[in-house]
């Protein structure tokens, strides 16, 4: 009981979450893997869990599962923009697997955001939805000629970058909302940053990359626990897409 005080008095006396929650949870998946068709997808269907698929639109899935990809979309999953081409900074540490005309350090401002428009283009033309969510390839923010980040506001509803939970919602920019990119974590990990995000009331943003596969994985047992931990916890916990909860959240910040 006491550890529930000690929450409650450091949420947000302004921002409130719906019917007394106290964190929201967006699950996110980068690059359209096999594994999120595989492993994840069946485990947030299994407990009705709404999570954020970010399409990398040259994966190789969305030639031969793009069907798959579609039911996930009419299951009340979101398809985000993850870029067509996935470029990033070769410049920077252990990128060396970043293809020359993938390299973002030699790409202008002006040819990404193109790029990420027409991405746009191609999802609407996947799930029909006109308004959707972006998470930057490998989180670079930089092209040649500065930072692109800056000219995608008007396209999208809100952008995911690397970052730890806020401890006011009433700060949170959406076009800047921290994620934390989970590279094989443990199951305490995952639950303790949710736990984070619960004491002050606010949003924990999980990306993940392959699932019990492909690379950069989470272990598929711990992510199958860790939806059930979730699963057990919905009277604290709000688990949704980025899009509907960033729907929300602006609509919180909107009247206050």
């Amino acid at each position: 009981m006491l550890c529930m005080c000690l929450v409650s008095m450091q949420v947000s006396a302004q921002f409130q979450w719906p019917d007394g929650i106290r964190a929201a949870v967006s699950l996110a998946y980068d690059d359209a893997l096999d594994s999120h068709l595989d492993t994840a997808l069946p485990e947030l269907n299994r407990y009705g869990f709404h999570a954020s698929f970010y399409l990398t639109l040259n994966s190789p899935t969305i030639k031969t599962r793009l069907n798959e990809w579609r039911l996930a979309a009419r299951q009340g999953h979101e398809l985000g923009n993850h870029s067509i081409n996935h470029p990033c900074r070769a410049s920077l540490p252990e990128r060396s697997w970043v293809e020359p005309h993938n390299n973002l350090d030699t790409l202008s401002v002006a040819a990404i955001v193109q790029e990420i428009h027409n991405a746009n283009v191609f999802l609407l033309a996947i799930d029909g939805e006109t308004q959707r969510t972006f998470t930057p390839p490998c989180g670079d923010s930089r092209a040649q000629d500065g930072n692109y980040l800056t000219q995608l506001t008007p396209l999208f509803v809100a952008i995911r970058r690397q970052g730890k939970p806020l401890s006011d919602m009433q700060q949170l920019q959406l076009h800047d909302t921290p994620t934390w990119f989970a590279i094989n974590p443990s199951l305490q990990e995952l639950k303790d940053y949710v736990k984070a995000a619960e004491t002050h009331g606010s949003l924990a943003s999980i990306t993940f990359h392959g699932v019990g596969g492909d690379y950069l994985a989470v272990d598929a047992d711990v992510h199958k626990q860790f939806l059930a931990w979730l699963d057990n916890h919905r009277d604290r916990y709000w688990v949704e897409s980025f899009i509907t909860l960033s729907r929300y959240i602006h609509a919180q910040q909107s009247v206050h």
